[in-house]
């Protein structure tokens, strides 16, 4: 392989998105910037298809879904960027276990009245991170969050999460 895709190279720290900004520059952001900015999370997240909202997407290749597989190094920054992603919904990872487990952390009250409202753009994006992250070859982080978020919506939230929200999400994790 010559020089590594965009999407790999900026996984790899190595290169920018369409915007000129960097992977650690992205993790950086303050929550209200993650909640305003609507054109990074295609590139946290990549899939295989392209998006509605932006042309620019990168659009993820067999050969670069194969880097993610073979590269420790963007495995690990994948990571990151889903741990920082659930400290922007509220929700903390524990990986203690032999599975993760997702649930609403100290600052969960405080984010969902952000995201955890009838109908939001949230909700699109957390299709989009499970299916990438199954994409990917990180199945046990993308259900993880699903079981997280079907607990929601379950309780008190199911009021906000619909039936149909939950069956995105359900269909991101193949069922």
């Amino acid at each position: 392989m010559g020089r590594p895709s965009t999407i790999v190279a900026f996984y790899a720290g190595e290169g920018t998105d369409h915007r000129g900004r960097s992977l650690k520059e992205i993790w950086a952001w303050e929550d209200d910037r993650l909640e305003d900015v609507h054109d990074y999370i295609q590139w946290l997240f990549p899939l295989n298809e392209g998006s509605m909202f932006n042309a620019a997407a990168p659009i993820l290749t067999a050969e670069e879904i194969n880097a993610f597989s073979d590269s420790p190094a963007l495995r690990k920054n994948l990571h990151r960027s889903f741990e920082r992603i659930l400290a922007f919904y509220g929700f903390i990872l524990d990986e203690t276990g032999a599975t993760p487990i997702i649930a609403p952390g100290p600052q969960f009250q405080m984010r969902a009245i952000h995201w955890m409202t009838p109908g939001n753009h949230n909700f699109l994006r957390l299709t989009r991170i499970m299916k990438s992250l199954m994409l990917l070859g990180v199945e046990p982080l993308a259900r993880a969050l699903f079981q997280a978020l079907e607990k929601l919506q379950a309780g008190e939230s199911g009021k906000t999460i619909g039936p149909r929200t939950l069956q995105f999400w359900r269909d991101a994790v193949g069922g």
